[in-house]
């Protein structure tokens, strides 16, 4: 109810009280109409117009600073009347006005807009919000009419061209580093159609009563961790999100070369793609301790890259502590322009970089791969 409605609403209970009280029927008729008017307005306000929406985003993923656009579609669906309406979308934190204007049944209308991505994150659009509001301005009714769609800002990739090199165990016991890599047997499954026979292990075979076929692996083949520090302690202004772009980067030059590569965050558990996880990544708190030595127990590849902001900087030699479980370690520090650089040492590779753009650089330029 608008502060006319209520104004109304306490003359007409006024003049209602007046009127049969002291016997004033003038009174009394203006309190009445009073009553009815704001009795019509609840029912115009109240009628539902029946309105299908339906909302395409295009893409749904989106680097950050790319663009991205929104089709909305609004039908009426009623049989009988036109809708004139107020309505607006949400996209993200702005709403956006959508003209309803004289929307005839069994029409619609189409509204395009584009979606924020200056930011990586989520970017939550819809529902539509429709405002009945009746003529003489005395009830206003919001609705909400369809689903949320939901964009994803992935953070900004920066080409990466050198990637680390496979580790091998040699037969002296030392760690080698091979390009092409050696084949290690590692299970047995049951045989499919299409499988060479020349991989089927018949003695194997003859124990079971069907044929058993090796799986074998490529233990040179380099497996990369990243590990992005997530803790708002180790970050000031942006490094956060240098940090992201950092580890996308990464992440997509190690897909693009079919190497296997796991993401991990300090503080957070968050599931699915790679760059999902990144896009959804927040700061909070975190133990890195813990963190690192579930990371030196489980050993879950030979290269760990540690990214973190200039809080993190106290961190790198708990960090070095990891190279006799990762044969290669790197550190970078993103956002950090006025500390002394830090000196890198035969157990652990450092990169400062103000952004992504020159750790990127900087990447490239390690020669410790």
């Amino acid at each position: 109810m608008t502060a006319r409605g209520a104004g109304l609403l306490a003359a007409a209970v006024v003049l209602l009280f007046l009127g049969f009280r002291y016997g004033y029927p003038d009174l009394a008729l203006l309190g009445a109409a009073a009553g009815l008017a704001l009795l019509a307005a609840v029912v115009f306000a109240f009628w539902r117009p029946r309105l299908g929406v339906t909302r395409i985003a295009d893409p749904d993923r989106v680097a950050r600073g790319e663009p991205a656009t929104v089709t909305l579609t609004v039908s009426n669906t009623s049989r009988i009347r036109a809708a004139t309406l107020i309505a607006t979308d949400r996209c993200g934190s702005a709403s956006v006005e959508v003209p309803l204007l004289r929307l005839r049944p069994g029409s619609d209308t189409v509204e395009t807009y584009p979606v924020p991505t200056h930011r990586r994150g989520l970017v939550p659009i819809g529902p539509l919000h429709v405002t009945r509001r009746d003529p003489l301005g005395l009830i206003t009714l919001a609705r909400g009419y369809g689903g949320t769609t939901v964009v994803r800002v992935h953070p900004r990739i920066h080409p990466l061209r050198a990637v680390p090199a496979g580790l091998t165990r040699s037969l002296d016991g030392s760690a080698d580093k091979v390009p092409q890599g050696s084949i290690t047997f590692d299970t047995l499954r049951e045989y499919v159609p299409g499988d060479e026979l020349r991989r089927v292990h018949w003695r194997s075979s003859a124990k079971v009563g069907e044929l058993m076929v090796r799986e074998q692996l490529d233990t040179a083949e380099p497996t990369i961790v990243v590990l992005l520090d997530d803790r708002r302690a180790a970050h000031r202004g942006d490094s956060f999100e240098d940090a992201c772009e950092a580890a996308a980067s990464i992440v997509v030059a190690a897909v693009r070369e079919d190497l296997p590569v796991s993401l991990h965050l300090v503080g957070a558990t968050i599931g699915g793609p790679h760059l999902d996880v990144l896009t959804e990544a927040v700061l909070g708190d975190g133990d890195l301790a813990a963190t690192l030595r579930r990371l030196r127990a489980q050993k879950l590849g030979d290269t760990l890259i540690f990214l973190t902001g200039p809080g993190g900087r106290a961190d790198l030699g708990a960090v070095s502590g990891l190279r006799a479980a990762y044969p290669v370690a790197l550190a970078g520090i993103l956002g950090d322009r006025d500390s002394s650089p830090a000196v890198p040492t035969d157990r652990l590779l450092v990169i400062e970089a103000v952004d992504g753009a020159e750790f990127a650089a900087a990447w490239d330029g390690v020669r410790g791969w």
